[in-house]
C-alpha cells in the first residue's frame, strides 16, 4: 500500500486530501505543521508528500529541504495559495517536483500525485 503525507495547516484540506486518496487505496498521514511531518517523515518512508509552502513554525521550504535530504527521490508535490515567482524557484532549488497554486483544481492533483507515484514505482523495480 502506497503511503502519502499531507502537510497543511488547514484542517478542510486536510480532510479532503485525506479522503481522496484513501478512496485511492493509499494509507494517508496527515500533519498540520512542519514538525509533525518532519516527525513523520523521519519514523516512516512515504511514496509521496504534499506539502503547504505556508505553515506555523517551520515554513515549507525548510521542510522541503529537509525532506529531500533524507529522500531525495521522494516526490513532493508544493501547494501554495501564493503565486510568487520567487518561492516556486526556490521550492525547485529543493527539488519539488510538481506545484500547484491553490486553489487547485483536485482532480488534476489527484492525477498528478497517482502518476508521478506509479512512474516512481516503474523506475525502482
Amino acid at each position: 500500500m502506497k503511503k502519502i503525507l499531507i502537510v497543511d495547516d488547514q484542517r478542510g484540506i486536510r480532510m479532503l486530501l485525506d479522503e481522496i486518496f484513501k478512496r485511492e487505496g493509499m494509507k494517508t498521514y496527515l500533519a498540520s505543521n512542519g514538525p509533525e511531518a518532519l516527525q513523520l517523515i523521519e519514523n516512516s518512508r512515504m511514496d509521496g508528500v504534499l506539502l503547504d509552502m505556508k505553515l506555523p513554525g517551520i515554513d515549507g521550504k525548510e521542510i522541503l529541504r529537509k525532506m529531500k535530504t533524507l529522500y531525495p527521490e521522494m516526490p513532493v508535490f508544493i501547494m501554495s495559495a501564493y503565486e510568487e515567482a520567487e518561492m516556486v524557484k526556490q521550492a525547485n532549488c529543493y527539488g519539488a517536483d510538481y506545484y500547484f497554486t491553490k486553489p487547485f483544481n483536485i482532480f488534476e492533483l489527484k492525477d498528478a500525485v497517482i502518476k508521478m507515484i506509479n512512474r516512481k514505482k516503474v523506475l525502482s523495480e
